[in-house]
């Protein structure tokens, strides 16, 4: 029985380091905007083009790979040093020269922008801001519907959330080109921005305080959609200023966070229907 047991566990730690070694090797679904090596990440800064991410092998001393990986944050990309062999992973050229980068599929706006788009329209500001998406489909679906209930923009958080990647780019369906994203250092630090312009802020929780039908979203109007595991982090839903919830009339308790901000975006569109 012992032995049997000492076999169990060895089959056990087996595929726990199988399962490990799958997830640090997977392949990135990423491909189309990847740039790989030196002089492909150079070129694009050079020609400004927008970068979303930059992951450059850690713990690598090489003066030359830590300057172009400062020049790509300094026009504001996000930097991660990652292990050499997520890199061979990630890379489709078997040539990446410790960095590889990811370009946006589109430029972004700033939050001015999108209000400046809102008061070309003659209409109150409509803005959906995720915090930490991470799943590029949701990000894409958001952007789809958001455009197609004539939101005017989406706020994006530079660390811990998807940018505007291929993949979301495909999951909109083309709303990508149409509709303003703007990705900010700091969700709360923008929120606080958009309140003092007049925008109202309306969080999205399972226990929100009132339900989505008593939430006045005629007006200047910003909907908070939180990340998909967690919800909104601690500081983001303490600056809403309220927070509201989806009437649930099933069993299951919570909906995607796509599917979330579409109901939400057509309460506002009804509502502004009258």
């Amino acid at each position: 029985m012992e032995m049997n047991a000492m076999k169990d566990e060895r089959r056990r730690g087996n595929f726990e380091r199988r399962r490990e070694n799958f997830r640090e090797n997977a392949p990135v679904e990423e491909n189309e905007g990847q740039l790989e090596g030196r002089n492909a990440l150079t070129e694009a800064l050079r020609s400004g083009r927008t970068i979303d991410k930059v992951f450059i092998a850690s713990g690598d001393t090489d003066r030359g790979l830590q300057r172009l990986a400062a020049q790509a944050k300094e026009a504001g990309a996000v930097v991660v040093p990652v292990d050499r062999r997520k890199l061979d992973a990630m890379s489709t050229t078997h040539s990446h020269q410790g960095i590889i980068a990811l370009a946006a599929a589109r430029d972004y706006f700033s939050i001015d922008e999108i209000l400046q788009e809102a008061a070309d329209r003659g209409e109150a500001p409509l803005i959906v801001i995720c915090d930490e998406l991470a799943d590029p489909h949701n990000l894409g679906a958001i952007l789809r519907s958001a455009e197609c209930a004539g939101a005017h923009g989406v706020i994006i958080p530079k660390r811990r959330s998807v940018g505007l990647t291929a993949t979301v780019a495909k999951a909109s369906a083309g709303a990508v080109e149409y509709m303003k994203v703007a990705r900010v250092t700091n969700i709360t630090a923008a929120i606080e921005e958009l309140k003092k312009k007049g925008v109202w802020i309306f969080g999205t929780a399972a226990e929100g305080s009132i339900p989505m039908y008593q939430a006045d979203l005629k007006g200047a109007a910003a909907i908070v959609i939180g990340s998909e595991g967690d919800g909104m982090s601690r500081l983001v839903r303490q600056s809403c200023d309220v927070t509201v919830h989806i009437p649930m009339k099933g069993r299951i308790t919570s909906l995607n966070a796509s599917a979330a901000a579409s109901i939400l975006l057509y309460e506002a569109v009804r509502q502004r229907l009258g």
